[in-house]
């Protein structure tokens, strides 16, 4: 106890007990958490040394899909543990869920990396399947340690907040690769082995630093620093990125390069060290939470939705109030249609997104991309998916406050231009991977921000972390289909006969028109969303966010 007495007083004075600290130890667990976007990297040399046809690599990119998204073990464990609002239990939350995902990380990725290697015997389908599924559960822990966190520490802005999270997990995957590219070059085994060691190591080394704090303070401005310093790496790995394939980069140039990209990630340290010595820090211990309990309180007393029924409004004396059910749990949740029709919206969007990213070598091969021009639509897929995942958390903020745009418009808007995207690809122009891969990119990071966030303003951030992680599970389940039952199932059959090896447009053609169908469809479903809760925005959320703003 006398230890952990010290060791709370040696933060103290160095300020690291702080919600601006705990955020860049966030940022930084996500800067290392996206190995599931660069799949397309390993994937070839996973696909010949184990014997693998395209459908069968597609079988095993859906374990990872199935992985990263099933997260309802870590909301459970993350919202057990800090129901209580006791301190230690917050910090047990957080450290715990980062812990088991760390654990789970290295062990498949390890596991994976030995079967490459020979290390082990080549393992049957299944069991490679296995090693997929638990390196890629992990990443479920680290993002709900940290969206949920991020949430419950700025719930004004917690659009932004999300925004923050999931884009630099979405930068993660071009981060990785230039650490790949610069240590372990055309080694792809080793980068195997090294998403063991860095993608778990980074959240053992932070897990204690990232927990939630019933402080209010002057967020806007620590948030808009931190996105800059988002946008600013994202164009940065996107400029190292394109400068890369104009000219063959020494070793020494890479190494530059990477210590440039070292500072930039530091970065957020600074800012967060600035913040604590330049401000005046009001510090409410609770406060958050009394307000919380208040606005519940409110929100219950002037409005109420039955299960699965459409917001009722009922005239009062100056304006409508609405009902709905404040903080619903995960049983509650899925008794609604609001929930369902996330979960379409989500396996039309995010599936489609993800068995576009899981292809694009394959589809880049069939064109006749070369090796590296396929990296480097994967590298660029992270930036693309970056831009998506900051910008839709942080306009959908800026105009629901000052315009009172409610969220799932958004969502229709990022769907439509899914499919736009998915038929760019589809026609198979020169130059329509590029062109089509950004626009996908861009939407499907868009929906990664706007869910969560819809989520939590729609059933409550008390259960926020099962809940969101129960609608992803729309994600696996649209990868599936899409990816081996659609992309791969059409892939296979082309090149049996051809020669197993299928090349030219109508290798995917037909996949992608398929895929824009969906996301059109899951448009539509997104558009319904919309118009149920447009009122509650409206009346609600709206009025709720000047309520917090005032105070």
């Amino acid at each position: 106890m006398n230890n952990r007495s010290n060791l709370a007083m040696k933060m103290e004075k160095l300020k690291l007990n702080t919600k601006w600290f705990s955020t860049v130890a966030s940022v930084w667990i996500q800067c290392t958490s996206g190995s599931l976007y660069t799949f397309s990297i390993y994937s070839p040399i996973l696909k010949s040394t184990q014997g693998y046809d395209q459908s069968t690599l597609d079988t095993v990119s859906v374990f990872k899909d199935i992985g990263a998204n099933c997260g309802v073990l870590s909301g459970v464990l993350y919202t057990s543990a800090t129901s209580d609002h006791n301190s230690s239990a917050v910090v047990l939350g957080s450290w715990m869920v980062l812990l088991v995902g760390a654990i789970q990380c290295f062990a498949g990725y390890f596991l994976m990396w030995a079967a490459v290697t020979r290390l082990i015997p080549r393992p049957p389908v299944a069991v490679m399947c296995l090693f997929m599924l638990t390196a890629a559960h992990a990443q479920s822990f680290f993002n709900t340690a940290n969206v949920v966190t991020s949430v419950r520490n700025f719930p004004h802005y917690s659009g932004t907040a999300v925004g923050i999270m999931k884009g630099f997990l979405g930068l993660s995957g071009a981060i990785l690769i230039q650490v790949y590219q610069t240590l372990f070059n055309g080694k792809a085994a080793s980068f195997i082995l090294m998403l063991a060691l860095l993608s778990s190591g980074v959240p053992l080394l932070l897990l204690w630093f990232v927990r939630i704090y019933n402080v209010e303070e002057d967020d806007e401005k620590f948030l808009d620093r931190v996105s800059v310093i988002a946008l600013v790496l994202g164009g940065y790995l996107m400029f190292g990125i394109i400068l890369e394939q104009i000219f063959s980069f020494q070793l020494v140039l890479r190494v530059i390069m990477f210590v440039l990209l070292v500072i930039l990630l530091a970065s957020p340290l600074f800012v967060a060290t600035k913040r604590d010595n330049d401000s005046e820090i009001v510090s409410v211990r609770s406060r958050l939470i009394d307000n919380s309990k208040k606005l519940v309180e409110q929100d219950s007393t002037s409005y109420h939705r039955p299960h699965g029924h459409s917001y009722d409004c009922v005239d009062s004396s100056e304006e409508s109030r609405l009902v709905v059910v404040e903080n619903l749990n995960l049983w509650q949740s899925i008794f609604t249609l609001d929930f369902w029709i996330l979960f379409l919206a989500m396996a039309c969007g995010m599936g489609s997104g993800l068995a576009t990213v899981n292809n694009l070598s394959q589809v880049g091969g069939s064109l006749g991309y070369r090796r590296y021009e396929t990296s480097t639509l994967v590298s660029l897929w992270s930036i693309w998916n970056f831009l998506g995942r900051f910008g839709a958390g942080y306009i959908s903020d800026y105009l629901l406050r000052s315009r009172g745009c409610a969220r799932p418009l958004f969502m229709v808007i990022t769907l439509v231009g899914m499919t736009l995207g998915h038929l760019v690809i589809a026609s198979g122009l020169p130059g329509a991977l590029y062109a089509g891969s950004v626009l996908v990119g861009v939407c499907y990071g868009s929906q990664w921000s706007l869910m969560p966030t819809i989520a939590s303003e729609i059933f409550g951030v008390q259960h926020m972390g099962t809940i969101f992680n129960s609608i992803t599970i729309a994600c696996p389940v649209g990868s599936y289909i899409f990816s081996v039952r659609v992309v791969g199932y059409i892939y296979d059959k082309q090149a049996s006969e051809e020669g197993n090896k299928c090349i030219g447009t109508h290798c995917f053609t037909l996949s992608f028109l398929i895929m824009a169908s969906a996301t059109l469809l899951g448009s539509v479903a997104a558009l319904g969303l919309f118009l149920r809760t447009r009122q509650v925005y409206n009346h609600v959320i709206r009025r709720r966010l000047q309520h917090l703003s005032r105070d």
